[in-house]
C-alpha cells in the first residue's frame, strides 16, 4: 500500500465521494480559492468547480445553517470549519437543527451532512484555539462523532461519514495533517471503514490503553516504551465516539483486567468519564484495579510553551498511569 499523509488521505476521500455522488459538495472558509486552510481541499475547485467547492463568509453560524438547509433538500454537504474551536459559534445549527430535525419530523427529513475540521491543541495557539471539542458534540443525541488517528482511518471513515444519512461531526487532530501512513490505493477498490467499529492498534495482555484521535500515536509510543519493561500494552483506538464500540472496550478489559483511558480533552465530564462508567457497569467483575484517566490539565490551554507542554497529556503521565493500575509504582 502507498504511504501518504493524513491530509492527502482526506483529500482522496473528498474527491472520490464527490466523483461518486453529484449531491456531495464542500463548503467553508477558504476551501476553494485557497485550497483549504490546511490544504485538505487542494485541487478540488479545479476538478469540481465553484458550485461544488464553495468559499463562504467568515460566519460559522450562517454557513452551518446553509448546510443544514441543503441537507434537508436532499444534498450531502460537507461543512468545513477552519477549526472546531470556531464551530462553537455554530452550535445552535449543529445541535438544535441538524441533530434534532430527523427526530422532530418523525423520520421524514434526514440530515445527511458532515461537519469536519481540526480539533484540539496545536502549538502555542492559546486558549481560544486549542480546545478538544469532542465532549460538546458527543453529548447530543442525533450527531455521530468520528475521530480518526491515522491516514487510513481518516480516509475510510470520512467516506463512510459522507455516505451516512445522519449528521456527522468529523474531528481531525490539528497536528496530524503531516502524519504519514499506509492507505489502500484507490485503484484497489472502494475503501470504506464502517462507523462504530473500534480498532485494536496493538494486541496486549497486561493493560488496555483506550484512546481516540491524535492520542492514538501517543498511546503507541507508550506501548513501545513499556514493552522494554516487559509490560504488554493493548492499544484500543475507538475511532468513533458515537456510536461507541462498547463490545470492543469490554473485550479488551476482560482480557487484560486493567484499563487506562487517554484523551486530549479536559477531565471534568470528559469522554473518559463515559468510558469509565461503561467499564464499571459492564465489566466490573473483571477489573483488578481501578480504571484511570489521563487528560489535559483542567485549565484553559496556556500560551507559554513551557506551560502548554505541562498542560497536555504526555508519555510520562500515561506510563505512570499504566504502572499504577499494574501496581508497579
Amino acid at each position: 500500500m502507498p504511504e501518504i499523509t493524513y491530509r492527502e488521505a482526506l483529500n482522496q476521500a473528498l474527491a472520490e465521494e464527490m466523483e461518486r455522488d453529484d449531491s456531495v459538495f464542500l463548503m467553508g472558509e477558504e476551501v476553494a480559492e485557497y485550497d483549504g486552510a490546511y490544504k485538505v481541499s487542494k485541487g478540488l475547485l479545479d476538478r469540481f468547480g465553484p458550485q461544488r467547492v464553495v468559499d463562504t463568509p467568515i460566519s460559522e453560524l450562517g454557513f452551518a445553517g446553509l448546510g443544514v438547509g441543503a441537507a434537508m433538500t436532499g444534498l450531502r454537504p460537507i461543512v468545513e470549519f477552519m477549526t472546531f474551536n470556531f464551530s462553537i459559534l455554530a452550535l445552535d445549527q449543529v445541535i438544535n437543527s441538524a441533530a434534532k430535525m430527523y427526530y422532530m419530523t418523525g423520520g421524514q427529513i434526514p440530515i445527511p451532512m458532515v461537519f469536519r475540521g481540526p480539533t484540539g491543541a496545536a502549538l502555542q495557539l492559546s486558549a481560544q484555539h486549542s480546545q478538544a471539542c469532542e465532549t460538546w458534540y458527543v453529548h447530543a443525541p442525533g450527531v455521530k462523532l468520528v475521530t480518526p488517528g491515522t491516514p487510513a482511518d481518516a480516509k475510510g471513515l470520512l467516506k463512510a461519514s459522507i455516505r451516512d444519512d445522519d449528521p456527522v461531526a468529523f474531528m481531525e487532530g490539528e497536528l496530524l495533517y503531516n502524519l504519514k501512513g499506509e492507505v489502500p490505493d484507490p485503484d484497489d477498490g472502494d475503501f470504506v471503514i464502517p462507523l462504530g467499529k473500534a480498532d485494536v492498534k496493538r494486541e496486549g495482555a497486561d493493560v488496555s490503553l483506550i484512546t481516540h484521535g491524535k492520542m492514538v500515536n501517543l498511546a503507541l509510543q507508550v506501548a513501545g516504551k513499556l514493552e522494554k519493561e516487559d509490560v504488554d500494552v493493548e492499544v484500543v483506538d475507538l475511532r468513533t465516539l458515537r456510536p461507541l464500540d462498547v463490545d470492543a472496550i469490554l473485550a479488551s478489559v476482560r482480557k487484560t483486567n486493567r484499563a487506562v483511558y487517554l484523551e486530549e480533552g479536559w477531565p471534568y465530564a470528559g469522554i473518559g468519564s463515559q468510558i469509565v462508567a461503561t467499564i464499571q457497569e459492564e465489566a466490573f467483575d473483571y477489573l483488578d484495579a481501578p480504571v484511570l484517566r489521563v487528560t489535559q490539565a483542567d485549565v484553559p490551554m496556556p500560551y507559554a510553551k513551557n506551560l502548554e507542554k505541562l498542560a497536555k497529556p504526555d508519555a510520562d503521565r500515561v506510563v505512570a498511569a499504566c504502572n499504577r493500575v499494574l501496581y508497579r509504582d
